[in-house]
């Protein structure tokens, strides 16, 4: 009765506007910049693989340092943590705007890529500082719908920039866009980890509790379940330079066709997640999640075959129905994550982003070079990351009892 009450309240509207806005930051990183890859390699003189670099590098940062920003946050607060991070964020951005040369410019994205996730990966955990059960995915779906319109804005936003100055431009927006977040998250966003549920442990202690949470089975199997779930999508997302001005066609002002349907299909994905939350089992809802993603695989494989020279609309359909079953898997997995370790939640989430971030690196460093030049690579590169994610949940749901309500999973191993 608690939490329905709280859930009702006009601050988890606020806290959820507030977090979606901080989540937004790490698609921002990345998406804004992707028209301006033409300008940047001439400028360089960096061909399409040495500017892959500039996500791959942002990527492995943002993974090394995630395992950081939840226990940071565990031990001396949430907000603390944001704040520090949009510091670190927004003069890292001045630095990629200033930069003069490629090996300067990938040094800025690594600083951006060590900061970006405070948003998104502190977040989780502040939402299940405050609410349980089906208002936990709630609060998870609205945050998700926000942080689903970044992906879409950024690419628009960084052609409708480029046609109007040069690429530092671009990172200057980064910069007010950090300044903008430092001053809501000060003066709107409440410390939602009080300091009696700190704790500081030591760096030898931080590495055992780590070992503790990444070793355990069921751990492994909902975060890389959830990892290679994305990855079919974030596949399409590192080779979106190649997908959308070498095979469809467009101009660097065009990248909205490619992302305006797929967050569109997030989006709308995060909301039917947050109708279903307390009428439908989060085992069914991840299920129905995960058939949506395979059915785009095989549509996606299929058109490809059908259509050697893809075009829009239709080439980036299966990309939106993708998009919406992994917002109908994304809270069910990252909730029962979170349950597995009530004190312990900002490790945990730092360990399953590092999970993702992980795999996301590889795929934009290593498989979306080699895949990139052909669609149906694509298609195949994709769904290969949709089939190993239902393989590894469908193994998990098969072997553990999972109690009806929507929240999946309420008890698992002992709180450290």
């Amino acid at each position: 009765m608690q939490d329905h009450d709280a859930a009702r309240k006009p601050g988890s509207r606020r806290l959820s506007l507030i977090l979606g806005g901080l989540a937004m930051l790490g698609p921002f990183s990345i998406d804004t910049m992707f028209p301006a890859f033409p300008q940047i390699g001439a400028q360089f003189g960096a061909d399409k693989v040495a500017m892959q670099q500039t996500i791959s590098v942002y990527l492995l940062a943002y993974a090394l340092m995630s395992l950081v920003h939840g226990p940071l946050s565990d031990a001396i607060g949430r907000k603390r943590v944001i704040l520090g991070g949009l510091t670190v964020f927004g003069l890292a951005s001045v630095g990629c705007a200033l930069a003069d040369s490629l090996p300067q410019l990938l040094f800025f994205r690594a600083l951006q890529g060590m900061s970006a996730g405070v948003g998104l990966i502190v977040g989780r955990a502040a939402i299940r500082d405050v609410f349980q059960g089906q208002f936990a995915q709630k609060l998870m779906s609205q945050v998700s719908m926000i942080f689903g319109i970044a992906p879409a804005l950024a690419p628009v936003l960084g052609g409708w920039i480029l046609g109007w100055a040069r690429w530092p431009a671009i990172f200057w927006f980064l910069v007010l866009f950090a300044v903008v977040m430092i001053l809501v998250t000060w003066l709107g966003l409440p410390e939602t980890h009080p300091p009696e549920a700190r704790f500081r442990p030591s760096p030898k202690q931080l590495l055992r509790n780590h070992a503790y949470i990444f070793l355990n089975r069921r751990f492994q199997r909902f975060a890389a379940a959830g990892a290679f779930n994305f990855a079919a999508l974030f596949l399409y997302i590192a080779s979106a330079p190649a997908f959308v001005l070498d095979h469809l066609k467009l101009r660097e002002d065009q990248f909205g066709w490619f992302f305006v349907p797929t967050i569109a299909g997030m989006v709308f994905g995060a909301f039917l997640s947050g109708r279903a939350a307390g009428r439908m089992s989060g085992t069914r809802l991840a299920g129905t999640g995960f058939a949506l993603c395979g059915f785009a695989a095989v549509l996606n494989i299929g058109y490809t075959l059908w259509v050697p020279v893809p075009t829009v609309p239709l080439a980036v359909l299966p990309m939106a129905i993708n998009a919406m079953g992994i917002s109908l898997v994304f809270p069910i997995l990252t909730l029962a994550i979170l349950d597995m370790y009530p004190r312990q939640r900002g490790a945990a989430s730092s360990l399953q982003a590092f999970t993702s971030l992980i795999l996301q690196t590889a795929v934009a460093g290593l498989f979306s070079p080699m895949l990139s030049h052909h669609p149906l690579w694509l298609a195949l590169g994709a769904a290969a990351g949709t089939l190993i994610g239902f393989v590894l949940w469908w193994w998990e749901v098969r072997h553990t009892r999972l109690p009806p309500e929507s929240e999946p999973v309420a008890a698992g191993p002992p709180a450290l």
